[in-house]
């Protein structure tokens, strides 16, 4: 057998995958051996350069699934959600509350959000799916004079910036945005299902209400580089980009 026989394999699994829906469960090591009658590091090796190109996501327990990776804009004149950017790249958005506490705002916080360290905040950590595949995990500091029922609200609706809007009678703009390429901390690896060593995309921004320039929210947001890549859109598109 050829050294390059797991690219042979890799590119005919890539391309009867092109058309498969995000999510759906791919052979496995032992399947792919015997149908292409090759030995398991081979069969392995196929995964691993699938996974490479972006093509699967292999989840450690549960198997190997296509994979999807959208485009994830950010802008002056697109909203601050979650849901609304994932639907508009033709993907399904879904939204998990891990938990959601009262607690003082942190200092490092104070500044973000204009308000004094120790103001009383909802803290949220979310997860993020995209078809169904972990996206994000997100840390979010809302101060609780802007939706005082968050916790009862979020229950209703998944996305936030809907929340802020209907409840909270403030319409969302992100007045900050820094993004950058990080190794996340060891709780963020385990929420995000990765391992250690993997760097993803660290998304920090600051939300204000359009109408009185006060800041809503501000947000942490770990987001896999295998499930997204960012795009940051600056200013008036050319004619011929719109």
């Amino acid at each position: 057998m050829t050294t390059t026989r797991y690219l042979e394999i890799a590119d005919e699994l890539a391309a009867e995958l092109a058309g498969a829906p995000a999510g759906s469960r791919v052979e496995g090591e032992h399947g792919i051996g015997r149908r292409f009658g090759v030995g398991r590091a081979a069969a392995r090796a196929a995964l691993q350069e699938l996974e490479r190109r972006l093509v699967v996501r292999r989840v450690q327990g549960a198997g190997t699934f296509v994979n999807r990776r959208i485009d994830y804009v950010i802008g002056h004149d697109r909203r601050p959600s979650w849901h609304e950017t994932v639907t508009a790249a033709g993907a399904r958005p879904r939204t998990v509350v891990r938990s959601i506490d009262p607690l003082p705002l942190p200092e490092e916080h104070a500044a973000a959000l204009g308000v004094p360290a120790g103001t009383p905040c909802h803290h949220l950590v979310r997860q993020f799916y995209i078809d169904d595949l972990l996206a994000s995990r997100v840390h979010e500091w809302v101060p609780r004079d802007v939706v005082a029922d968050l916790d009862l609200a979020v229950q209703a609706a998944e996305s936030l910036d809907l929340v802020l809007r209907q409840v909270g009678r403030v319409e969302p703009v992100r007045a900050w945005c820094r993004v950058s390429l990080e190794v996340p901390p060891p709780d963020v690896c385990t929420g995000l299902e990765i391992e250690p060593s993997r760097p993803v995309w660290l998304v920090e921004s600051v939300s204000r209400d359009a109408e009185s320039g006060r800041p809503v929210m501000c947000s942490r947001a770990w987001t896999r580089s295998d499930a997204v890549r960012v795009v940051v859109e600056l200013g008036s598109a050319p004619e011929g980009e719109r």
